[in-house]
């Protein structure tokens, strides 16, 4: 199966040097806002189809790493300082003489396409006069975009080496969008040969009808006649439609079409389409199309699939080895495939949990229940007088059998994990023992009460809050004691805390050392 081994970008959008190794079947792209997500797949997108009149469309001031481009015009401006921009997709073995060459950065013989941006040199005496004027906005007028193999011989098109269909579900609102979906379904199955003639045969249609059927109705139009449209906007792919069960998807709701057109880009049928980018499938989809979907994706044998998403679901449940992690912050790509297989298993079938947030912070508490989440803020402040965002701290309600699951990750990834919980009455066999393979890790760190008879973050909490806990949860004829009222009911509790007394709370000892800890 052809696939993409490598992607390089420089100077492409917020990446001014970036590269990463590709899984020849899935790749899950992750990452917070304006990490370069959308980024990525649209650089592949731009290097397959060989369209120059899709990087005419998207504006070349929309693709340079806007840092660069300041960073020369605040220069001196020599025209050889001038910034290039290029995306280099290097491919398996294709035994094509036209793909396989050194015109790449890595000088290596191999299998490839390049897009490239860089001045014209032709015009270069025009982009010298433009670069003198003291208030001259940068010439990307003046610069000249190439489509080239690694041997050097330049593609478009017309001819394609890697054929891939983009299913953008953010934009699934769209008319236009729908209409070129339907416009590159038909650009990859059909050749060139056929989409010749099925023009030919569709315009000859066009003008059989304006001869035999307008016929009459022209002979009423004193010197006018009615003629069919017939131009770059009005052709039979700006006509064609696609349907399911005779009806347009376009009269379907958006879920369903983003459902549609995924599984119909991951067919088995459709053969020809080799690499599929996913934008955000998870658009728009109920919670058990979503479970489709992921089905679909994961049953897909004969292509190679980019998905970029913020869901959950997708990420874990189709393996977190598959996935890579772009932060803003970094050019460096973060991979999980060094991931134990027994946590990525896990993880696949687990309840959906707080996976990606975990896997996007810096610093992150994982707490065991309910009520140390809703009161982990008001802990937090009454510690240190700050709040958690302040420092990029993520609080987060984790299943206490689970916390070895995070804290694996936690090792590949090195996010600071501080992790509170109860000793259930065994301090060392709970919390020192049973996490003595992560005693060596300088990120990680386990917080409980040191003494077994407070088993409980309840018991700690009443223990130094019994007058504000007695002021709040007395009530007259009730059996129970007020410590066994809040081990009973510990999430309404804790927001009745929060609500009446939460600045006036006594902070455990232990909750203290993990807030000093991770705050370092």
């Amino acid at each position: 199966m052809n696939h993409i081994l490598k992607i390089k970008l420089y100077n492409f959008k917020r990446f001014d040097s970036f590269e990463v190794e590709f899984d020849p079947k899935l790749n899950i792209i992750v990452g917070d806002n304006e990490s370069g997500k959308s980024s990525l797949l649209e650089a592949i997108d731009i290097t397959l189809s060989g369209s120059r009149s899709k990087v005419e469309t998207k504006g070349l001031e929309n693709l340079f790493n806007a840092n660069i481009i300041s960073d020369f015009l605040n220069s001196d401006r020599k025209y050889g300082n001038l910034p290039k921009l290029y995306v280099e997709l290097y491919l398996s073995d294709q035994f094509n003489p036209d793909l396989n060459g050194k015109n790449n950065s890595d000088i290596k013989t191999c299998d490839g396409l390049k897009f490239e941006c860089i001045p014209n040199d032709t015009l270069g005496k025009e982009i010298k006069e433009i670069l003198k004027d003291a208030d001259a906005i940068f010439p990307f007028e003046f610069y000249s975009i190439n489509f080239n193999t690694f041997s050097g011989d330049g593609y478009s098109g017309y001819k394609k080496y890697l054929r891939h269909l983009v299913i953008d579900n953010s934009q699934m609102s769209s008319e236009y969008a729908i209409k070129e979906y339907v416009r590159d379904i038909y650009t990859n199955i059909a050749t060139p040969i056929e989409k010749n003639k099925h023009h030919n045969d569709y315009r000859k249609h066009k003008d059989d009808f304006r001869k035999n059927i307008l016929q009459d109705l022209n002979q009423h139009l004193d010197g006018y006649e009615f003629l069919i449209r017939n131009s770059s906007k009005s052709n039979l792919e700006t006509d064609l439609a696609l349907s399911e069960n005779k009806i347009n998807i376009e009269n379907k709701g958006k879920g369903i079409q983003c459902f549609i057109k995924t599984k119909f880009a991951l067919n088995r049928s459709t053969k020809t389409i080799e690499v599929v980018l996913l934008e955000e499938p998870e658009n728009h989809l109920s919670h058990l199309n979503m479970k489709k979907m992921i089905e679909l994706i994961s049953a897909a044998s004969n292509k190679q699939v980019f998905i970029s998403t913020h869901s959950n679901s997708i990420s874990a449940r189709l393996d977190l080895r598959k996935s890579i992690l772009l932060n803003s912050n970094s050019n460096i790509p973060i991979m999980l495939k060094n991931i134990d297989d027994t946590t990525a298993k896990f993880f696949i079938k687990a309840p959906d949990k707080n996976l990606l947030d975990f896997v996007l912070s810096k610093k992150v508490i994982l707490v065991e229940g309910d009520a140390e989440f809703i009161l982990m803020e008001a802990l937090y402040k009454n510690t240190c007088s700050d709040e958690l965002h302040n420092l990029d701290i993520t609080v987060l309600s984790v299943d206490g059998t689970s916390f070895k699951r995070y804290l694996e990750i936690a090792k590949v990834l090195k996010i600071k994990t501080a992790i509170i919980r109860d000793n259930d009455g065994k301090y060392m066999e709970n919390c020192i023992d049973n996490y003595s393979s992560f005693s060596s890790f300088n990120n990680i760190a386990v917080f409980s009460d040191l003494d077994n008879n407070n088993s409980t973050f309840e018991i700690c909490l009443y223990n130094l809050n019994k007058k504000n806990c007695e002021e709040l949860f007395i009530t007259p004829g009730r059996k129970l004691s007020i410590l066994d009222y809040m081990l009973k009911n510990k999430a309404e509790v804790a927001y009745e805390l929060l609500d009446k007394k939460g600045s006036e709370i006594i902070v455990p000892k232990y909750i203290k050392d993990a807030v000093e800890w991770i705050r370092k």
